[in-house]
Parts: structure tokens; sequence; C-alpha cells
């Protein structure tokens, strides 16, 4: 089968999928430990995320919360990308996949240390572009008992036979 048969027939096995969740990831557990190691890693050094004993004094939210950007980077892990059976199970026919970009990321409510999160994920659209198709998936981070989520974004990512 040839590069254009196989994007037509990736495309087609998307189409039906459209504005559907098609994952519902893991609960994770933030703990400080986590948020420690990020800051360490990241030089984001802000009292807010670091110092539980300020944070618990003077911090609006009452104890430590995770970097919004630590928050987003979870999402291999939320949505469980990174499982071995995770690429044909979603992507049959491609050979690769890569990811292109972020679109409207969003911070709405932030991930106290202790709370638990997980990634819900749902296919906004699908295009051909170069030789590959272009998936933008709507993820949403939410926060178990909050009504707001923690993090959404729409994540771009191509695909190639």
């Amino acid at each position: 089968m040839n590069t254009a048969e196989q994007i037509k027939q990736f495309l087609n096995f998307l189409q039906p999928k459209l504005g559907q969740e098609v994952h519902v990831g893991p609960w994770l557990n933030i703990d400080q430990q986590r948020i420690d190691q990020f800051a360490a890693v990241t030089g984001d050094q802000q009292w807010i995320h670091i110092d539980p004993e300020r944070a618990e004094k003077e911090s609006p939210y009452g104890s430590t919360i995770a970097h919004g950007y630590l928050t987003l980077s979870l999402l291999p892990y939320l949505t469980e990308s990174n499982h071995p059976d995770f690429f044909q199970n979603n992507y049959p026919g491609m050979k690769y996949r890569v990811n292109y970009g972020l679109n409207r990321v969003r911070f709405p409510a932030p991930v106290k240390v202790g709370a638990n999160i997980r990634a819900r994920t749902t296919i906004k659209s699908v295009e051909e572009v170069k030789n590959a198709v272009q998936i933008c998936y709507l993820m949403t981070i939410e926060i178990e008992g909050e009504d707001k989520p923690a993090c959404s974004a729409e994540f771009l990512a191509r695909l190639y036979p």
C-alpha cells in the first residue's frame, strides 16, 4: 500500500471518532516530592510550590501547588501514550508519531499538593498534512473532586505511514 492509501485508510479510521472522548487516563497523586523534583529540574523555586509552611500561612490555597508546567508535562503519563500497546491500538498502519505542538494551553485551577489528577482526551480534528495525518486532541486534566480542570490544551500530533 502506498503512502496516500495509508493516509486515506487512517483518516477513515479516525473520522468516526471526531468529537468523541477516546481516553480517560489513570488517577495520579501529586505529592510534594514530585513538585520539589520538578522545581529542582526547572529552576522554578517559587515558594508557593516548594515551601509548605509558608504556603499554608500565606497562599490563598492553604498549601503548596504544582507548577502549571508540571501538570502539562505529565500528559504522556496521564494519557498512557507511553504504554507499549498504545501506538498500535490507536494508530493502525502508521509507523511513527511526532509531537507537533500545543494550541491554547490554559490552567484554570491550581493542583494542590496531595490532589489526584487524570487526563481526558477528545479528538477535535484530523487532517492530511505533508504526507502525514495531523490530529488535534483536546486534553483536559481534571482534579478529583473539583469543578474546574487543572489544565486544558489542544495537543497536535503528526502521524506518518
